[in-house]
């Protein structure tokens, strides 16, 4: 924020304006964070009538010089450049010109010749205007392979046209990459995915962009019940449903409403639908998955994808029971992620104890992280592994053992092992061994 205006909202329409009078969009970028520069110098003391104008025309202004000093034949390229701008300038009154170019940038950062993580990297630092270094704190990668992957993606699309649009769906999924990345360092990757598609949804009146939003805002809204103090996975038929935010609820499901009204249902509409139905219910018990069923069946429909084939058994459990889960569950590919937790889920619900809790162990081995896999035991039948809570000068871990012989139970960042002398210890982040003193085992 400058003398009362956000800057980080005037990047995408500066660098679009740029890109679409010829500049090529690493120049672009570059010339408007130049921009940026001269403005946190002068600004405050002579605040422009027209930030978003001024932007532009210094930006554009330090691309010429950046051109004229490069050889001749790039030169030429300008002069071409020039009168090309000629025309952009008159093309539209600023602010719908403005939009156009953001709307644009979003699409260009999304361009289908990018790969997933290129893309959401992209937009991040064009849209987002978020640092290199911001962004590779997020997905904990270093900063130069976080600029080498920028810097490809930047040449990848430095020959396509502002103004060839691809899907807007494209544009949606990079978003939603960016949403379930979750947050990490000092960049919160929901929170900049649900601003950036308030602002797509500012300039696009595509009803699947109110659904994205929408969508995001309702399981933003449970955010905070996802874990307890310690880290640990709360299940959503056990959270808290007091601390959800009934404020982005509302305003999630306005939205919706309003994008289903359009009669142009798109599958983040579909998942929002769901996730409506899984908030507005009071408890667990009381939630309506008959209709859950039938809006997956919607989803289907739309999109026949395996992932919502398996939330769909989910689904189909709770309401028709086990076995016509299990039933729905026989049409999804055995190597889709979380399939075999689903499994162990309703094998558990089935009274198939002994082969829940195998299964739970299987899905436990596969599990993406420590917070996952921990539940996953946490779920196994009590019959089939003994549960210990481990305290240790303050620090607590919990620990399944299912065979006494293991040579090392991985539980977080904790282990049980043995030191280079062999004598026995509880190994502690990177491999510093603490002895047993003021350690105490309960059964639990």
């Amino acid at each position: 924020m400058l003398c009362g205006v956000p800057l980080r909202d005037l990047v995408p329409s500066s660098i679009g304006a740029l890109v679409r009078r010829g500049a090529d969009f690493a120049s672009a970028e570059d010339a408007v964070q130049d921009a940026l520069v001269i403005a946190l110098r002068t600004w405050p003391d002579d605040p422009p009538r027209d930030p978003q104008a001024w932007l532009i025309t210094a930006a554009w202004h330090r691309f010429i010089d950046a051109a004229r000093s490069t050889t001749a034949r790039r030169a030429r390229e300008v002069a071409d450049v020039r009168s090309r701008a000629v025309g952009a300038d008159a093309e539209a009154p600023r602010d719908v010109a403005a939009s156009d170019d953001a709307l644009d940038l979003y699409f260009l950062c999304a361009h289908p010749s990018l790969s997933a993580s290129a893309a959401v990297a992209l937009t991040l630092r064009a849209v987002g205007g978020l640092t290199t270094r911001q962004i590779a704190a997020a997905f904990l990668v270093p900063e130069a392979t976080m600029g080498q992957r920028i810097s490809r993606a930047k040449r990848r699309i430095s020959e396509v046209h502002l103004g060839e649009r691809g899907e807007v769906a494209t544009v949606c999924r990079v978003l939603y990459l960016v949403f379930t990345a979750g947050y990490d360092g000092d960049v919160d990757l929901a929170a900049e995915a649900i601003r950036l598609t308030r602002r797509l949804a500012g300039l696009s009146d595509d009803p699947e962009v109110h659904g994205l939003l929408a969508l995001m805002l309702l399981h933003h809204a449970r955010r905070g019940s996802r874990t307890d103090p310690q880290g640990r996975l709360i299940p959503l038929g056990e959270q808290d449903r007091t601390s959800w935010d009934t404020r982005l609820i509302e305003e999630g499901i306005e939205i919706l409403v309003a994008a289903l009204a359009r009669d142009a249902l798109g599958e983040y509409q579909a998942q929002a639908a769901i996730a409506a139905l899984h908030v507005d219910a009071p408890d667990a018990a009381s939630t309506d998955w008959v209709q859950i069923v039938e809006w997956y069946d919607e989803l289907l429909r739309i999109t026949d994808s395996p992932v919502v084939r398996l939330n769909r058994a989910v689904a189909v459990g709770e309401a028709d029971g086990a076995a016509a889960g299990l039933a729905a569950l026989a049409l999804v590919p055995p190597h889709v992620p979380r399939r075999i937790a689903v499994e162990a889920h309703l094998r558990e619900r089935a009274g198939e104890r002994a082969a829940a809790a195998d299964l739970y162990t299987l899905a436990a081995a596969a599990a993406a992280n420590t917070a996952e896999r921990n539940h996953l035991m946490r779920s196994v039948a009590p019959s089939a592994w003994t549960h210990l809570r481990i305290e240790l000068d303050g620090t607590t871990a919990e620990v399944f053992v299912g065979d006494a012989t293991e040579p090392d139970l991985t539980v977080s960042d904790l282990k049980l092992g043995a030191d280079a002398s062999g004598g026995v210890g509880l190994w502690v982040d990177q491999g510093s061994v603490a002895t047993f003193a003021n350690l105490t085992v309960t059964q639990g």
